[in-house]
């Protein structure tokens, strides 16, 4: 009973649409109205506002690390917790990607998951932030370096020692997240995907 509790309330934590708020708090355009109509921080940016694009990013990873954080430290030390941590990571994820208080349609998941993975483990979120960043500087392609990113996450927590249930949530948020990020991929092979910085293209961003 505890465990469906958390994961009901981890999901509609989730739900919160930070991009929505911001634009709402910042007087701008609904972010599903504008751009590629995605409600994440990279498309309240073209809004021309990046105090609101940055506060979604951290608001969008902040719900993600808390709601695992408080999970870690109030569940079980034992086999049930563990299992209880590994569906709230993926309840929290899931909620914004499927929000209730947006008709399910969410963002991509990126700062989210990244929340995610830095409660789970410092070290892997860092390896997994790290990574993003060394695929956006060499290629300039956010898409591309969050796709390499999610592929890697699993890797790092294998490689970390994580125990099997964390493991198994990480791989799942990872292939969803790649799932999403469906369109980015198929501008990359068709060179329409936009670069970092660069000149905008027909394409959805992360």
């Amino acid at each position: 009973m505890m465990t469906l509790v958390f994961v009901v309330l981890a999901y509609l934590f989730g739900s919160v649409s930070f991009a929505v708020l911001m634009s709402k708090a910042f007087g701008l355009a609904d972010p599903r109205t504008y751009g590629s109509g995605n409600p994440g921080a990279t498309n309240v940016l073209r809004s021309g506002k990046k105090v609101a694009a940055a506060l979604t990013l951290l608001g969008d990873a902040a719900k993600g690390w808390l709601a695992v954080f408080v999970t870690i430290n109030l569940a079980p030390h034992d086999g049930e917790g563990l299992w209880m941590v590994a569906l709230v990571s993926l309840a929290v994820f899931l909620g914004h990607l499927f929000p209730v208080f947006l008709k399910f349609k969410g963002g991509k998941g990126v700062a989210t998951a990244l929340g995610v993975l830095l409660a789970l483990s410092g070290w892997m979120g860092l390896a997994v932030l790290l990574t993003w960043l060394l695929v956006a500087v060499v290629f300039r392609y956010s898409s591309l370096a969050a796709l390499i990113a999610a592929a890697a996450a699993p890797v790092y927590a294998m490689l970390l020692h994580l125990r099997p249930e964390l493991v198994l949530a990480t791989a799942i948020m990872s292939m969803l997240l790649i799932w999403r990020h469906k369109s980015n991929i198929q501008n990359l092979m068709t060179g329409k995907e936009s670069k970092i910085g660069g000149k905008k293209k027909d394409a959805q961003s992360v």
